[in-house]
């Protein structure tokens, strides 16, 4: 679980002013563009180069793909009618996917923007999860229909539905789709989590469960119930990439973190009980810290995972902070906020990115 050397990357200088001293303690920098509440953001895998990718989704209809280093915007996918809950990339970055308050989840190419597969669905789409891994090019679902859908990306047929046009005026693709457990969850399907198994898939509910299921049985194997208001669950592989670690499942309810054995389902390796309300978590696995942004406060907070206790405080948030997550490198992580912005945190000692 050591960290990826230190990542190569030359640029002018307009950078920010640092604190002198060694400490991962800096300005962040902040991410402009959206014009309404962040409401999710994702890290893709190093892919080529020691390149990274960062996307975030936001009420205002159009997520946003970013440089994941720079944070230096790359492009819009434009064509949701509704607020976007949440944005993933998949393991090589080549497509993300976005869940939509316009009832539908869409399929992008990344290089071009184009949406391949518009999925329609019968209430606001929340979740949305690639699997960690570019083949089979398969893509799970959630939201408010209490529906775990899993499409099958590869074997798309043709659709002469009016209610699923493309662009350009034509039928779109329409995947193939199955349910997972139907009838099983209580509430609206926030988050949906793809551990390094294939067959097995972790979703978290409004109903305060958080959920294990079999693919190849189509059945729950674990469950967890967890106190209080369900905010982010995520599948945290800072300092684990091109490891064996199977990451961790870091999930914010109420005012506890919780973490959770990705290779075992429903095993609890701890929980933390904090102050205030918890919006998200992130866990940086090899150097034992875990960072929460308040869902009542503007602050992120950085945590010692072993002694439990706040270390640090960052300040630079102007509202709730609903999302958080490390760089697959470990050396800074993002937070996405009720202001419109997202903000990079550095989290090495050093120079890094445009921090020198």
């Amino acid at each position: 679980m050591d960290l990826l050397q230190s990542l190569s990357h030359s640029r002018s200088s307009n950078l920010l002013i640092i604190l002198a001293t060694e400490t991962t303690k800096v300005v962040p920098l902040t991410c402009h563009g959206h014009s309404r509440p962040v409401t999710h953001l994702s890290f893709s895998s190093v892919v080529d180069d020691d390149q990274f990718y960062l996307i975030s989704a936001c009420k205002d209809n159009n997520p946003m793909l970013r440089d994941g280093l720079t944070g230096d915007w790359i492009g819009t996918f434009i064509g949701h009618k509704g607020a976007v809950w949440q944005a993933r990339l998949s393991s090589d970055a080549t497509l993300a996917a976005t869940g939509s308050a316009d009832f539908s989840a869409k399929v992008w190419d990344t290089h071009t923007g184009e949406a391949l597969h518009t999925l329609q669905h019968n209430h606001i789409v929340r979740a949305v999860s690639f699997p960690n891994q570019p083949q089979p090019q398969i893509l799970a679902t959630g939201g408010a229909e209490k529906k775990l859908r899993i499409f099958d990306l590869s074997r798309s047929s043709t659709s002469s539905s009016p209610t699923n046009p493309t662009a350009n005026g034509s039928s779109a693709s329409t995947p193939p789709s199955f349910e997972i457990g139907q009838g099983v969850h209580g509430g609206t399907i926030k988050s949906i989590v793809w551990g390094n198994d294939l067959n097995i898939i972790t979703t978290a509910a409004e109903d305060q469960k958080i959920r294990w299921w079999d693919l190849r049985t189509r059945t729950p194997i674990g469950e967890y119930t967890v106190d209080g208001k369900v905010g982010t669950c995520e599948l945290d592989i800072a300092g684990t990439e091109g490891s064996a670690g199977s990451g961790v499942i870091s999930v914010a309810a109420g005012k506890s973190v919780y973490f959770f054995d990705g290779a075992h389902p429903a095993q609890l390796i701890k929980s933390v009980k904090t102050t205030a309300e918890v919006a998200s978590v992130a866990l940086h696995s090899a150097a034992r810290k875990f960072v929460t942004g308040g869902g009542g406060d503007t602050w992120v907070r950085v945590w010692d995972f072993d002694e439990e206790k706040e270390l640090e405080m960052g300040k630079g948030h102007h509202g709730p902070i609903w999302s958080a997550s490390f760089s697959p490198d470990g050396k800074l992580y993002a937070t996405g906020s009720e202001d419109g912005t997202v903000k990079l945190w550095k989290f090495t000692t050093g120079p890094y990115g445009l921090w020198r």
